[in-house]
């Protein structure tokens, strides 16, 4: 018997993707996933992907069905997260994927390869992991502010995210009839994670645009800022030692990280503005969702970080 984790949430995409890592995972056991409108129905019924688990019958979301685990991922929709870990044991870890704990509360937040994060990932039983634009910008922007290459005024991020990052309720805009050949801004200015990425960075200023792109999993992040120095140096000395964050000699792409874990990197300086541009590509759903939870989880419970993750993605 491994260490018994449970998955709220798990009908959803990034509740999808902890179950097969999961399923992958040399030390864990489900214990229970559970769901809303889905329960009652097998997991393979609603993730036909995932054999191991087949026969599985999604439980309720009840805090008496996941009590009894050792640690509980909480893969629920924002704002559902809270009154849900407020009535689980303080006995019991828990990750939590939402955005419910991820602003200064008593939670640590959950980005390992921050500045001195990864022992207080370890040392806490309640974990916030990142949002998942958040996760590619501040990987890519982070170590510039912290390194004084990059001003923390006047940041400029333009993200590209496939279709799985806005979950999987049906709604119109997500038909593949709107979505294929076509780019589609959106939350233009307002988007919800620029609080986040300025309080792990530094950033005092920032404009960021999100674009809808016509593929089901990944993210690309230009991220530019007022600076001087060599960026990409400032990458390579900031992660030299990180499993998961990879500074290429060429520009990222999305296909290269699809089902890994990895944060791929490079920059450099704008031959006209003078600019710092750096570019980062993720799995949304990986490093950007349950990868980086189960990252975490490692630390937790004392086991590999790196144990049931994939440095390498899927091509093509």
């Amino acid at each position: 018997m491994g260490i018994r984790v449970a998955v709220a949430g798990a009908s959803g995409y990034a509740g999808g993707e902890l179950l097969r890592l999961i399923a992958g995972h040399p030390h864990f056991a489900l214990a229970v996933a559970t769901a809303n409108s889905q329960a009652g129905q097998p997991l393979g019924a609603v993730h036909p992907h995932l054999r191991r688990f087949a026969d599985v019958t999604l439980a309720g979301t009840d805090p008496a069905q996941l009590a009894d685990a050792d640690l509980v991922f909480l893969a629920l929709p924002h704002g559902e997260s809270a009154a849900l870990a407020a009535q689980l044991p303080a006995s019991v870890k828990v990750v939590d994927l939402g955005s419910d704990h991820r602003l200064r509360s008593d939670w640590v937040y959950g980005l390992p390869e921050l500045p001195g994060r990864r022992a207080q990932i370890a040392a806490s039983d309640r974990v916030a992991a990142t949002g998942c634009y958040a996760v590619a910008v501040i990987l890519a922007l982070a170590p510039l502010i912290a390194a004084g290459v990059a001003a923390p005024d006047d940041v400029v991020v333009v993200a590209a995210s496939g279709t799985s990052g806005a979950g999987r309720s049906p709604q119109p805009h997500l038909l593949a009839t709107e979505v294929m050949g076509a780019l589609s801004p959106y939350k233009v200015g307002r988007h919800q994670h620029v609080p986040e990425i300025k309080q792990a960075t530094g950033a005092r200023s920032l404009s960021f645009t999100p674009v809808l792109a016509p593929m089901p999993r990944g993210i690309l992040a230009t991220v530019t800022a007022l600076g001087s120095g060599d960026p990409s140096a400032v990458l390579h000395a900031a992660y030299a030692g990180e499993p998961f964050v990879h500074v290429l000699p060429d520009w990222p792409t999305t296909a290269a990280t699809l089902g890994s874990n990895s944060c791929h990197l490079q920059a450099t300086v704008d031959a006209d503005s003078g600019r710092l541009i750096v570019v980062s590509a993720i799995d949304n759903l990986g490093k950007g969702a349950a990868g980086q939870a189960v990252q975490c989880a490692n630390l937790m419970l004392g086991l590999p970080e790196t144990a049931g993750l994939s440095v390498d993605g899927v091509a093509p």
